[in-house]
């Protein structure tokens, strides 16, 4: 899953605007501005305000449901609709149109040191997974897995259905790669190609450190830890639970993350305090898709229901891009290529760790182009057309070319 799960990440996100002075006897330090959906949308336009290419943000109505459906979101206390927060920023006529979809506690905002570049060669929408950033956040009531990974499908397919998109190329990061996997699986007609950036779910209990995550929970800290894991007990209830001290927490993890022991660029002193400000607001909002973590893994961010077990079913060509520091191993997307019957690609990029599309962009640019070379023209005036030399390209076999260490 993401790195933010291994870690505990609490999120990355700013202290929320301090409130007007006020006659109230509280402590100032037990007033602050509760977060709300219009807050998150003020964050991200605030955090969207560095790039430089224009952009649409819209909240489409996915309905109450899609017909038949039994998922368990759509038998929530309220029948009201749902929609999914959306960003699509303006590109040449005719681009391929490339989807995007955020991690585990993030949302789409963390793309934007992306947009600029890809938007010159794409169509690019980015959106928040319902129950997260600036879309819907309905009750969370699935009880199984099935229903945890429906929930996500299903309602991505209906903001399919409602921006009458067909034939584009679908990235996801990390738990949204996950996401944008399963539904590759069961909508492949609509998916011209796969990219999985650091993705969840190529790990599974015959991986070496299961053995020693056993260990560790039979432990008495290993015990008290797993059981906090299966009664759903998420990084974002305690950003909650610290209430006025939940920004300097968040804003204290994102300066280390992506400043102190950054893996390539380090954040700008206004990246870093926009994107602390804006995830503060997705993190302390309403639980809902973030009730998904047990459903989806079990203690130590292993799947309950791995993609390996489907790799043979794979439809879709997949590219697969990894930091050369990811936390998330790149060896099982090979052993998962060894049985896929699609073209697949797995590219390692420098100076980069699970973030990579925030570490290394012009590297992260650079896959992303390669993945999709089929797709464009050639662009003269591109820095990112080809992969450097340190990404070690070497063809593997007529199928499947391997970016190896």
């Amino acid at each position: 899953m993401a790195e933010e799960i291994r870690n505990a990440e609490m999120g990355s996100a700013a202290a929320a605007t301090a409130t007007a002075k006020s006659s109230s006897l509280w402590p100032s330090v037990l007033r602050w501005i509760p977060t709300s959906t219009d807050h998150i949308i003020a964050a991200e336009k605030r955090l969207l305000s560095l790039v430089k290419t224009p952009y649409v943000q819209e909240k489409v109505d996915i309905g109450s449901g899609p017909p038949g459906s039994k998922i368990r979101w759509f038998r929530s206390k309220s029948n009201e609709s749902r929609f999914i927060n959306t960003v699509t920023f303006d590109a040449k006529e005719g681009s391929p149109t490339l989807v995007m979809v955020h991690g585990y506690g993030n949302s789409q905002g963390f793309f934007f040191r992306n947009f600029d570049a890809l938007a010159k060669r794409f169509r690019v929408i980015a959106i928040d997974q319902l129950g997260w950033g600036g879309s819907s956040r309905p009750d969370f009531t699935c009880k199984s897995t099935e229903e945890t990974e429906t929930w996500f499908i299903d309602s991505f397919e209906e903001w399919r259905k409602a921006k009458n998109l067909s034939n584009f190329i679908l990235l996801g990061h990390s738990f949204g790669g996950y996401v944008a996997a399963k539904y590759a699986l069961k909508h492949p007609e609509h998916v011209q190609h796969l990219i999985l950036v650091g993705p969840a779910g190529f790990s599974s209990d015959s991986d070496p450190k299961y053995e020693t995550l056993n260990r560790f929970r039979a432990t008495w800290k290993g015990a008290i830890l797993n059981h906090l894991w299966e009664s759903n007990f998420t990084p974002m209830k305690v950003v909650r639970g610290l209430g006025p001290w939940g920004p300097n927490i968040v804003r204290r993890y994102t300066s280390a993350r992506f400043g102190t022991y950054a893996t390539g660029d380090t954040l700008t002193e206004d990246e870093s305090r926009l994107l602390t400000d804006y995830v503060y607001h997705t993190l302390a909002a309403k639980g809902s898709g973030e009730l998904c973590l047990k459903y989806i893994f079990s203690f130590g961010a292993f799947t309950r229901m791995p993609l390996l077990n489907s790799a043979s079913e794979w439809k879709v060509p997949t590219t697969f891009i990894y930091g050369f520091q990811d936390w998330m191993n790149y060896e099982g997307a090979m052993e998962a290529r060894k049985q896929m019957k699609v073209p697949c690609e797995i590219i390692r990029v420098p100076q980069a760790g699970h973030y990579v599309f925030i570490d290394n962009s012009n590297g992260f640019h650079s896959a992303v182009l390669h993945a999709c070379r089929k797709f464009l023209s050639p662009d003269p005036d591109s820095d990112f057309d080809s992969l450097p030399e340190d990404f070690f390209l070497s063809q593997s076999n007529a199928s499947a070319t391997t970016i190896l260490p």
